[in-house]
């Protein structure tokens, strides 16, 4: 029998590109909103078994875990927190991660979808559906990249293991990531495969919700001089945060963050308030999204939002004596970053580029990630490349092109392979 164990100098594994689509299909025709994750991970956990990696599967008290003094936030409610490990090589030497999360966003009105949002329908090369970018286009990655670890037998040669990672609860703060750091899962580097289009993320911003009180005062609506509006107390806050917007914003300098024009972007989501409509608003409740700055953690970012509310409050002569009540919800995301020159970016470029024919960009986002949670509580240099466009996700019709699921595969192995077994 030939041997077919893989060369070191090896720069290009075969991916199983068939077979890739294959389990992208599986993935993605099962839901798995953020809080709903376990059926997914019985399937990641069947497909790392089938591939032949060492495969355990941890679950995490979600209620106990909310006691880390570093809980990343929840927007869901949650009773399972499954987490997903595969490994593949030689314990004790070096380690790298490839990381996906398996959580994705409800789909919104089905109205606006052309395609079943659950059906991983294929059209021009392109998979649709709920996640195929976001990111189980990625996680597909990961598992077509370890096939062909596998059947190469490349881990023969390894000194040190790669470990495929899978996650829950990445769209609402992290926890899964962060509960994975709790029981040890670091590395010497690590890969997410959130979409990048295949350039390589080395720095992120982050985001922090909030839900602001706007109190008023009712009155008759014959009489509305006599009451303060909530509406109008709101359009005072709105005028602070837009000004506190355009100053963090403006006082920006990193390179690969001014090109992104707004990088700390501050919306307001969802507005509720009035019970009748001849009353004038005694309250406004609304929630919304709040930039953290690169190197800022979500505490930073907390603090610099109540100096914007109070400043405001304190400028008005209502609000001065009825303050406005201002509370953190949902995920906290703080930045997160490694350096430009650092060798895991340039090593995943040198392997994309042998791979591809071309050397991908550095970029920076204005989106939160877990990131974050490995380089700054997991102390694991970690960069972001991944297959698709953040551009799509979250969106109605989401689609990945399977072309770049294959490349990404590809070059993760050769990578893999030149980290592991170099020549």
């Amino acid at each position: 029998m030939a041997d077919t164990a893989v060369s070191p100098a090896a720069s290009r594994l075969a991916i199983d590109a068939g077979r890739a689509r294959e389990d992208l299909e599986r993935l993605v025709r099962i839901p798995s909103i953020t809080g709903s994750e376990e059926a997914v991970q019985d399937e990641v956990e069947r497909l790392f078994r089938e591939i032949g990696l060492e495969t355990s599967r941890i679950e995490v008290d979600p209620v106990a875990f909310e006691r880390d003094p570093d809980f990343p936030g929840a927007e869901m409610p949650r009773t399972h927190l499954p987490i997903v490990v595969g490994r593949l090589g030689r314990r004790g030497g070096r380690r790298l991660l490839l990381v996906g999360h398996v959580d994705v966003v409800p789909p919104g009105d089905l109205g606006t979808w052309t395609v079943d949002p659950w059906g991983a329908e294929v059209r021009e090369g392109r998979l649709y559906g709920r996640g195929a970018c976001d990111m189980k286009g990625g996680m597909a990655s990961i598992l077509a990249a370890m096939r062909a670890l596998v059947a190469a037998r490349a881990a023969d040669r390894f000194d040190g293991e790669v470990v495929a990672l899978s996650v829950p609860s990445e769209e609402d703060g992290g926890q899964g990531m962060l509960a994975a750091i709790r029981e040890g899962w670091t590395g010497d580097v690590a890969v997410i495969t959130e979409p990048t289009s295949l350039d390589v993320v080395v720095a992120h911003a982050g985001a922090i919700t909030f839900r602001l009180t706007v109190p008023g005062k009712a009155a008759h609506a014959s009489v509305r001089r006599e009451g303060v509006s909530a509406l109008d107390n709101l359009y005072t806050l709105l005028r602070a945060l837009e000004a506190d917007e355009t100053a963090r914003n403006a006082a920006e300098t990193h390179p690969l963050m001014t090109p992104l024009g707004l990088p700390y972007p501050t919306i307001i989501g969802k507005v509720n308030g009035g019970e009748w409509a001849s009353t004038v608003l005694d309250q406004v409740v609304v929630e919304g999204r709040y930039g953290v700055k690169l190197g800022q953690t979500w505490r930073d970012a907390e603090a610099d939002l109540r100096r914007c509310i109070d400043a405001a409050c304190a400028a008005d002569p209502f609000l001065r004596e009825h303050p406005v009540g201002l509370e953190l919800t949902g995920g906290k995301f703080s930045s997160g970053q490694i350096p430009m020159d650092h060798s895991l970016p340039r090593s995943l470029a040198d392997a994309t580029e042998r791979r591809l024919g071309r050397r991908p960009a550095l970029l920076g986002e204005p989106y939160g990630a877990d990131m974050r949670l490995l380089v700054n509580e997991g102390h694991t240099p970690t960069v972001i490349f991944g297959p698709g466009s953040v551009t799509v996700a979250h969106s109605a019709d989401e689609f990945v092109p399977l072309r770049e699921v294959v490349d990404c595969a590809g070059v993760l192995a050769d990578w893999v392979v030149a980290e592991l077994a170099p020549a």
